[in-house]
């Protein structure tokens, strides 16, 4: 399984995720959350990044102009959408994005299945509460294109490896605090990951 990081808001964390094995690291530019960055800050934290690492731009209720800018802006190579819009939109965005579905029920994560998307719980909050879908929604189908984000922690993801999950997203899972990531839960995260 490939494994983002999320949240990251300084350059050791970013390093420490990498030399792990992590393949993504995620950036907020969600003003409210707890692990917001400014695009000017992660563009002076990536640039120190090394190469082939995804670097994942997370937005909520942004416009497509404001996507693409701070893309562009802090060297972000994909755009996460972690808000509901329409096709509409997806058509108009000038960079690569990834569509999150904020998942309800059983339904929900059968949606979209011919693309790449990433799969979280619904909370009445955007981003890292914590809260674990019900693994049992997966049962029986296709998760190859799927990427599992929401309570996730180095406890539970080597449960996860049976569904096929394109990969996985982490935040708060790993973290010592809001913002700051525990180095030994990053490791062990990802080392049960990929074992």
């Amino acid at each position: 399984m490939r494994v983002k990081i999320c949240g990251i808001t300084n350059l050791e964390d970013a390093l420490h995720a990498i030399r792990s094995g992590a393949d993504a690291l995620g950036f907020v530019f969600y003003p409210p959350s707890p692990r917001y960055i400014s695009p000017e800050d992660a563009r002076t934290l990536i640039q120190q990044l090394p190469p082939f690492v995804e670097k994942v731009a997370l937005f909520v209720n942004e416009t497509v102009d404001t996507i693409h800018d701070v893309c562009v802006l802090s060297g972000c190579t994909l755009a996460q959408i972690h808000f509901d819009t329409d096709e509409d939109f997806f058509g108009h965005l000038r960079f690569p994005s990834l569509r999150v579905i904020r998942a309800k029920n059983r339904d929900d994560v059968q949606q979209y299945p011919h693309e790449y998307r990433l799969i979280d719980a619904y909370c009445e909050r955007y981003g890292g509460a914590g809260k674990r879908l019900n693994i049992e929604w997966f049962e029986g189908i296709d998760c190859s294109k799927i990427i599992l984000a929401g309570g996730l922690d180095p406890d539970n993801v080597a449960s996860l490896k049976a569904y096929g999950f394109y990969g996985i997203d982490v935040s708060s899972g790993v973290e010592h605090t809001q913002g700051k990531k525990d180095p030994q839960k990053v490791f062990d995260f990802i080392q049960r990951a990929k074992a």
